[in-house]
């Protein structure tokens, strides 16, 4: 599995290390990724994603169903 959120899509950002004489050589910003599994109460089952930790936030400021109904709306959940 590639280092997405399911969730809010996240992945990858691409940026500079600088050394102390200025000398830039690329790097990556690699997204805060986790494996968890939630009780999902509507379909009666658990579900394993690969969230971030802004993802996690998500799922409790809004709550699991309305989470996964954006994310699938935004294809983000490929399921």
């Amino acid at each position: 599995m590639s280092k997405v959120c399911q969730i809010t899509g996240k992945t990858a950002l691409s940026g500079n290390n600088v050394s102390h004489s200025k000398r830039r050589t690329k790097r990556k910003f690699d997204v805060n990724l986790f494996t968890r599994k939630f009780y999902w109460a509507e379909q009666d089952c658990w579900i394993s994603l690969n969230i971030s930790a802004a993802g996690l936030r998500v799922i409790n400021k809004i709550g699991l169903d309305a989470a996964l109904k954006n994310a699938a709306e935004k294809g983000y959940l490929n399921a």
